[in-house]
């Protein structure tokens, strides 16, 4: 039996990753995996990405990362009106500026995927799909993207990040799993959430909640600069 921790989208909440940490150190944890996007909308990046360094924890490249540590424009978020655009503008420009020259360097050697075999089962991590770090798998994607993504793929589970929302589904025998956000919930409500998959000849996955000073962190991010909105988002876990 293998048991593998997949976090994600932890967006500089140094308080609810170091919470999961914790809670996957009480799982009997075989591997843990983080499927990107370190930064962005909390003002703990550097706290955040020095964890990951200090555990050791592989690491794929989230579409903030990338913009991040290559000083992009824009970060490949798709906003769903001008007022999100304009604040999520401000946190780039903010994350940009607070982050180290080191810590950016680490961003930038990020590798796009990560594969891992366990028995017969191929897995491959990506941030947003295998074909861009930016797209979005959601649970109700037609039948027809996940043909076409699986076909693109050896990959018989697929495990992404991006949409901050959690799921499993299976699709023409292949597993689809969203491991949710750690740092910026959209599950809803405030707890830190992590997957846990299971292999031991069946495949058991399972979506953890756990409960963190997420008070603490909402007072920090007006208190740095950062919209307002991204607080009420983080106490409520709702877009």
């Amino acid at each position: 039996m293998k048991r593998l921790a997949f976090i994600a989208d932890i967006h500089g909440n140094h308080l609810a990753l170091r919470a999961v940490l914790d809670d996957i150190k009480r799982q009997g944890i075989d591997k843990i995996f983080c499927l990107g996007d370190l930064v962005g909308y909390a003002p703990f990046p550097n706290e955040v990405i020095e964890i990951i360094r200090k555990e050791r924890i592989p690491t794929v490249m989230g579409n903030y990362d990338d913009g991040v540590g290559f000083d992009r424009l824009a970060c490949g978020c798709d906003f769903p009106n001008e007022k999100a655009r304009r604040a999520g503008e401000q946190s780039l420009a903010w994350t940009k500026a607070h982050t180290s020259e080191d810590n950016k360097a680490f961003l930038r050697g990020l590798p796009q995927d990560i594969w891992i075999e366990i028995g017969d089962k191929k897995i491959q991590m990506v941030h947003g799909s295998p074909r861009a770090l930016n797209e979005y798998l959601f649970e109700n994607a037609p039948e027809a993207l996940l043909h076409e993504i699986f076909n693109s793929t050896r990959a018989d589970i697929l495990v992404v990040g991006h949409t901050h929302k959690p799921f499993h589904r299976i699709f023409e025998g292949h597993h689809l799993i969203n491991a949710g956000s750690v740092g910026r919930p959209k599950h809803g409500d405030p707890n830190a959430l992590y997957c846990i998959l299971t292999i031991d000849g069946e495949i058991n996955v399972e979506f953890p909640k756990v409960p963190y000073d997420s008070d603490t962190v909402a007072e920090a991010i007006p208190a740095a600069g950062l919209p307002e909105e991204f607080a009420r988002l983080l106490l409520t876990g709702k877009e």
